[in-house]
């Protein structure tokens, strides 16, 4: 009775001093209700990124979609049914929760924020933009996902059945934005320092960064609007990422890695052979990069590798993961960067600007020429290798052949980077594709866009038929094209 009544005594201690501060009692230390701006804003560049890398069957199959990659034991996604592991909600969900909601969160907190001094200030409404420059990044990925898409009435609580809009008029809405954005950062002062995981806080390189997403967007607009798509180009080329310039998320390791490690490496699984559609057509050209992008495959004589050669695996149907090359061991590191968005890029649309006719600095050629050298650059070729390279006949360049030409390029610099990959092909049909065996196919093709969340069709009915019909004479199908994939 004594242990107990001492017990007694030292609980009613406790609980006195605690109510004589109730409100540091009743306050979650480990959960703050106002988290920080820049807090918000890393989490959903990590979240961006992940989602970018990713290679898990549930979140990302666009590596996948774009025959950069095949599967082995399960085939599903490698035939396209996105319907089984409800891909397009999960996609939804990520976008719009994990990435939109944060990034939305970090404009709020940031504008609350009280400074003083020009330096500050200044520094406040750089942050401002550089989240905008962020989250029109994500718009765009959903467009060129779906097509229509919640915009104006997306990220509101108090509005569960939000309305699609029309996806000709975001894209436009997004390049206003990004004038808007661009013109109001100051390069001259800071902004986010080493909580911006993209570029370090680098006001200079957001700059460019808007000004390359100006043309990323404009050119997917060539075959709707060729006169606008031309002056938004024309504008904002002096200002984009060259060749070597870049916008990645450099992941450290460890609890921080590369999605593609996690799901490659940490998973213990082997669901991944590089597919026979790049491989097949890499080894025809006698690509270099083919070392950077995939391993050898053994032909049985270690101590002799010279017969040892590059096999992708069939798109489409189940392979044997020790029957094939592998991915590259270096892009399944944990600490692999991964890339959103670079002057590569920037340089084949450029080409593809001046092959439309389009009022450019360079030539198609001199772009065309300078987006493959940066590409090879970029893996960690020479300069050498990327003479030698366009020195052959099947890759020179060719006014006549542009669209192939410049299509088949594209994606192969691309690798890796799914969503870069299959827009490209989209938008300038090549290279050819392999069809996965039928009648496994969902739709009988290569997607053209992702159906809509099931969700949707029970949880925001009316506007989900409403955009069904809105999308397309073939309503809400894979094979159904989006806007911009006129031709």
């Amino acid at each position: 009775m004594k242990r107990i009544y001492i017990v007694l005594i030292v609980l009613l201690g406790i609980a006195v001093s605690c109510t004589e501060k109730f409100e540091d009692f009743n306050t979650d230390q480990k959960n703050p209700t106002e988290v920080p701006g820049d807090f918000l804003f890393a989490n959903a560049q990590k979240a961006l990124g992940d989602q970018v890398a990713s290679a898990n069957v549930n979140l990302n199959i666009l590596k996948l979609v774009s025959q950069y990659w095949t599967e082995t034991t399960y085939t599903d996604e490698s035939n396209y049914d996105l319907i089984n592991r409800t891909i397009p909600d999960l996609v939804f969900r990520t976008y719009y929760r994990d990435i939109l909601n944060d990034l939305r969160d970090a404009k709020k907190a940031i504008t609350a924020e009280e400074v003083a001094g020009d330096d500050a200030i200044n520094a406040k409404a750089n942050r401002l933009q550089i989240v905008e420059l962020v989250e029109i990044y994500c718009w765009n990925e959903l467009v060129d996902y779906f097509g229509n898409v919640p915009y104006t009435q997306a990220l509101d609580i108090n509005n569960i059945s939000p309305s699609y809009d029309d996806a000709l008029t975001i894209y436009k809405d997004l390049i206003s934005r990004l004038d808007v954005a661009v013109a109001g950062l100051d390069a001259g002062f800071g902004s986010f320092g080493s909580n911006d995981l993209y570029m370090g806080g680098d006001v200079s390189l957001w700059i460019k960064f808007g000004n390359s997403m100006k043309i990323k967007l404009a050119i997917n607009l060539s075959d709707v609007d060729a006169t606008y798509a031309g002056t938004v180009i024309k504008n904002a080329e002096a200002g984009a990422f060259a060749p070597g310039e870049i916008c990645e998320i450099a992941y450290p390791g460890g609890a921080n890695s590369n999605q593609i490690y996690v799901d490659l490496v940490q998973s213990g699984r082997h669901d991944f052979v590089p597919a026979n559609t790049i491989v097949d057509m890499m080894d025809a050209l006698s690509d270099p990069r083919m070392d950077k992008y995939f391993t050898l495959f053994d032909n049985g004589t270690p101590d002799d590798p010279s017969d040892d050669f590059y096999i992708g695996g069939i798109y489409g149907e189940s392979n044997n993961f020790s029957s094939y090359s592998h991915v590259a061991d270096a892009i399944q590191a944990a600490n692999y960067p991964m890339t959103l968005l670079d002057g590569t890029e920037v340089a084949f649309y450029l080409a593809e600007a001046a092959a439309r006719g389009f009022d450019v600095a360079g030539t198609a050629e001199s772009y065309y020429n300078s987006a493959i050298s940066s590409s090879f650059l970029h893996w960690g070729l020479s300069q050498a290798d990327a003479d030698g390279y366009l020195a052959n006949p099947d890759v020179a360049y060719s006014p006549a052949d542009w669209k192939e030409l410049i299509g088949t390029q594209a994606w192969l610099a691309y690798y890796i980077r799914g969503m870069q990959g299959w827009t490209s092909w989209r938008r300038l049909d090549f290279p050819v594709l392999n069809l996965p065996p039928a009648p496994e196919t969902l739709d009988g093709q290569v997607p053209k866009r992702f159906t809509y969340p099931i969700n949707e069709q029970t949880l925001n009915k009316t506007n989900y038929y409403n955009a069904a019909a809105a999308i397309g004479p073939l309503g809400d199908v894979m094979h159904q094209k989006l806007f911009w994939d006129v031709n």
